[in-house]
């Protein structure tokens, strides 16, 4: 089956967490992908330790994905994974691969060449620099969660954490690096992740 894609716009983090879980829950017959921007939060996930939170008046939730403290807002592309591993004979790192490889494979169509995956650091890097960042929940044989790319948005509450519990690193985004990209760059990377999948 064709793997159901919905356009959410600019979403409240915590409803969107929600409205995931309840849709996991729903045991469906169709994957699908929501693809949303955040209103600015930093999230922590599973792996709490040494993460330290900002004293900022941005909000600050504690949720069940993978991985350490990160940012979301405005700007920043978010797509989920509502995918049955079982159904699609996946298996979480096989998932992670496959997202790695669209992001670079898409970040290639727009010029950006350099780009790479980490063995140990899930994500995407442009030279030193992450652009991308994925996190993952299984529950039932589904994921949930997913990736987040910097298109064209404010970068500086990232100098504010650790980001994904990594002192010092840096972050870069799409509109840096190519500023002739355009609106496409979602629905492309949806496209890449549909044909990867499956």
């Amino acid at each position: 089956m064709d793997i159901v894609v919905k356009n959410l716009g600019l979403t409240d983090y915590e409803k969107t967490w929600m409205e995931m879980k309840n849709f996991i829950s729903s045991n469906p017959e169709n994957d699908e992908i929501w693809v949303t921007e955040h209103l600015p939060i930093f999230t922590s996930g599973l792996n709490k330790k040494d993460s330290i939170i900002p004293k900022t008046d941005i909000p600050h939730l504690f949720v069940d994905r993978g991985g350490k403290i990160t940012y979301h807002g405005p700007g920043q592309l978010i797509i989920y994974l509502l995918i049955n591993l079982l159904k699609n004979n996946l298996s979480i790192r096989q998932l992670v691969n496959i997202i790695e490889k669209s992001i670079i494979e898409l970040l290639s169509m727009y010029s950006i060449k350099n780009s790479y995956s980490k063995k140990n650091a899930p994500g995407v890097y442009v030279s030193d620099k992450k652009i991308a960042s994925i996190g993952l929940r299984v529950k039932n044989h589904y994921t949930y969660h997913g990736l987040s790319l910097n298109i064209d948005m404010d970068l500086s509450p990232f100098t504010l954490i650790a980001p994904c519990g990594f002192h010092g690193l840096e972050m870069t985004q799409v509109s840096a690096l190519n500023k002739d990209y355009n609106n496409d760059i979602a629905s492309t990377l949806v496209k890449l992740l549909q044909l990867n999948i499956k």
